[in-house]
């Protein structure tokens, strides 16, 4: 009778890892969608529209690229400076803290200035500030996963990923899903809300990411 119950949670193990192993292989191709979303790397098959159907898979990993509060003045291109909702299942790493942040809206005006993980160059280099720097992505961004980045817009999402692509990253590994300001889905976490008529932020609902430069060693230069 043991024998029995063995063999049948071996089989029960297999019929899993295959489920899982298909499921990640019916995932479509990472392929840039077209017009000004495809300039921010917008995913074309898995974005807003359709996260939904693509959360929860095994090895995979979802990040939220955004700070709590940005700097940077969103609400001029109808967007918002403040975390006031995410996508359930996704964690938040804020990416100007990661990496030097170039080319804004100019409506928008510049992210925070502060210390980064990071230095984005003139000519497209990433020169690490720390350490630590790049232990901290592979610890975050493990390549043998498969990693889904939103943000706001799309916008910090497509850096994120063009960061780890010229960093060593699989590309067709990595998929910018797009803005949390687009999304209409059914696993919609709201961070904001009003209460007597004012405005409230629930970050503790939040799993977010600070990074502490404190504790990172910074290479001399």
């Amino acid at each position: 009778m043991k024998k029995i119950i063995s063999l049948l949670i071996i089989m029960s193990l297999i019929f899993i890892t295959t489920a899982c192993n298909k499921e990640l292989k019916q995932l479509p191709k990472p392929e840039t969608t077209t017009g000004l979303r495809g300039q921010l790397g917008i995913d074309k098959n898995i974005n807003e529209e359709t996260i939904d159907q693509y959360l929860n898979l095994p090895d995979s990993l979802y990040y939220d690229m955004r700070m709590l509060v940005d700097v940077a003045k969103y609400e001029n291109i109808g967007g918002d400076s403040y975390l006031s909702g995410f996508i359930k299942g996704f964690e938040v790493i804020p990416i100007p803290l990661v990496v030097t942040v170039k080319g804004l809206p100019e409506e928008v005006g510049e992210t925070y200035q502060g210390k980064t993980l990071y230095t984005l160059t003139e000519e497209g280099k990433y020169i690490a500030n720390y350490e630590e720097s790049l232990t901290y992505l592979e610890y975050f961004f493990p390549k043998d996963k498969v990693l889904f980045l939103m943000c706001g817009g799309g916008g910090y999402a497509g850096m994120m990923k063009n960061m780890l692509v010229n960093l060593g990253w699989n590309q067709d590994k990595i998929y910018n899903v797009g803005g949390y300001w687009y999304y209409k889905g059914n696993n919609d976490i709201k961070v904001k809300r009003l209460v007597d008529d004012k405005v409230k932020y629930d970050f503790w609902k939040v799993t977010y990411h600070d990074i502490n430069f404190k504790q990172f060693t910074e290479i001399k230069k």
